[in-house]
């Protein structure tokens, strides 16, 4: 059914129930898709170690190679999507998303698999913010809420059905099966928005923004490289202080420029609107907490304790499955429950189990003493991405709907990007230095100790852990290594738990009162 005739100039709600039911289906594909496309490469990690053999930072960078784009060019894609239609971004990013996936299906080495997720990352970039514009879009008051419950459990579904895919192709075939069947998701996205999906846009008081975008991308990834490759390279290495200079500078330039324009990639006066304000920063640090658990317990599983795929999978299961599972409940939530306390509540729960898996020594293997630690932080994710994307898109004007959808998604998944390089830093600085404290004063041959420290030097802890387990000359220093890690990825879980317990303080105090539409009249 051809939808594009009728593209009105403001986001309106969608009239016909045939086109608002087909505009969600193509909207919750594509949230879906995109968020497979995010947990795909963590749920991989231990296959990615011993196939491609990653060194250091490498392996982190996999991951946010698609996450990279994704945090970067949110914004940009919800103005694109405001002047010049969001159903062409469905189509397109589910588009790149496929041509992304090929690329990482074919790579023979870790560099190809960066390029392909990042342009896989970039056909995300799009399909975040516009389908969630496009819900908002086409929906008011009580049906908002429950599109919205829709949309975060669809994208925790995504999140779940990841680990699940790559479970099943690497039991039964090869990783890169997991991407294969990724492309395949794409193209149904792809033509589900085609022939599915109604056009809108709010192109009011919006227009390309140069300055802005170019700022805010290179401020963002100065930051993150800095972030990334500060266990490597040293905190005080000239490219690491270089980077954060950068980033500082860039985004400094931002706001400036923001300031300046006339029609603005972001406008900074939204964050005069305490709920978007408070949103906003439990978006970053709150998913920040949550997407760093994911990464630690990838890491526990995968390279470090050297467990099934289809272990990973189910971690993964108790991570992201929730949100469909306790979707009424979310919704009724939504309704019932003053937004800091319910984002607060959500918050506390992550912290809850963080603070629980921390505690969890590296040697054991059961996968029984994951879940209810896991199970916790999923059912906190479930209420706090609901949470927090309601508060954002309901309280500015309808007008600038676009702009707080992008927004909002920007700053959930500049926090995801941050999960993986914060705590990858964290766990492995401490691991480094835990192992090489520990071998220094273990009664080993001097022999011995010399081939470990040039393992650890050329492939880091994760290295030293996996040859030591493999490599029988090795296997003496294996206890320590796999020690090391075990109590880095811990401190790590411990930082995600006090990340997300400070969201919630700052939830519960700041908060009140109800998700309730702003007016027109009330824009800033």
């Amino acid at each position: 059914m051809s939808t594009t005739a009728e593209t009105p100039s403001r986001s309106t709600p969608a009239s016909g129930a045939t086109l608002a039911r087909g505009t969600l289906i193509a909207c919750c594909v594509a949230v879906c898709l995109a968020q497979i496309g995010i947990a795909i490469p963590a749920t991989l990690n231990g296959l990615f170690q011993k196939d491609l053999h990653p060194v250091g930072s490498q392996l982190t960078w996999i991951s946010d190679a698609f996450l990279l784009p994704v945090a970067v060019l949110e914004l940009t894609f919800g103005v694109l999507g405001d002047l010049f239609g969001r159903k062409r971004l469905l189509i397109g990013g589910a588009v790149l998303m496929a041509i992304g996936e090929t690329v990482s299906t074919t790579s023979s080495g870790v560099h190809q698999l960066w390029a392909g997720q990042a342009l896989a990352g970039l056909g995300a970039a799009a399909l975040f913010p516009t389908s969630l514009a496009m819900l908002a879009a086409g929906s008011s008051g009580t049906q908002r809420a429950r599109v919205i419950a829709l949309w975060a459990a669809c994208l925790s579904t995504g999140g779940f059905l990841a680990p699940l895919l790559g479970g099943i192709t690497a039991t039964y075939g090869s990783w890169r099966w997991s991407f294969i069947v990724v492309t395949v998701v794409a193209v149904i996205s792809a033509a589900a928005s085609t022939l599915l999906a109604r056009d809108s846009r709010a192109p009011e008081g919006r227009s390309l923004d140069p300055a802005g975008q170019i700022t805010i991308g290179l401020g963002l990834f100065a930051l993150l490289f800095a972030i990334i490759q500060g266990p490597d390279d040293g905190w005080g290495s000239t490219p690491v202080v270089t980077g954060f200079v950068l980033a500082a500078a860039f985004l400094a330039a931002f706001v400036v420029a923001e300031l300046r324009v006339r029609s603005p990639l972001l406008r900074l006066d939204l964050f005069a609107n305490r709920s978007f304000a408070v949103a906003s920063a439990v978006a970053v640090v709150g998913m920040f907490s949550f997407l760093g658990t994911a990464y630690s317990v990838s890491i526990r599983l995968g390279p470090a304790q050297d467990q099934p795929p289809m272990h990973t999978a189910m971690a993964f299961l108790l991570l992201n499955g929730l949100a469909l599972v306790l979707l009424p409940v979310t919704e009724r939530l939504l309704h019932r429950v003053a937004p800091g306390l319910l984002t607060g509540g959500g918050l506390i729960l992550i912290a809850a189990g963080d603070f629980w898996t921390a505690t969890l020594p590296i040697g054991d293997r059961a996968m029984t003493s994951l879940i209810l630690p896991l199970g916790l932080v999923g059912i906190g994710f479930a209420v706090t991405v609901s949470s927090i994307t309601a508060t954002a898109v309901n309280t500015v004007p309808h007008h600038l709907e676009g702009m707080a959808s992008a927004t909002t998604n920007l700053l959930r998944d500049f926090g995801f990007t941050l999960g993986p390089a914060v705590i990858g830093a964290v766990a492995l600085s401490r691991a480094g230095s835990g192992f090489t404290d520990k071998l220094d004063a273990s009664p080993l041959p001097a022999g011995l100790k010399h081939a470990a420290m040039e393992v650890l030097h050329e492939g880091g802890p994760l290295g030293i852990n996996g040859a030591s387990a493999a490599a029988p000359p090795l296997k003496p220093v294996h206890s320590m290594a796999l020690d090391a890690v075990g109590h880095g990825y811990s401190i790590g879980f411990v930082v995600c738990g006090a990340a997300a317990l400070a969201s919630a303080l700052l939830t519960l105090l700041t908060l009140r009162g109800s998700n309730r539409p702003a007016p027109e009249a009330d824009a800033p």
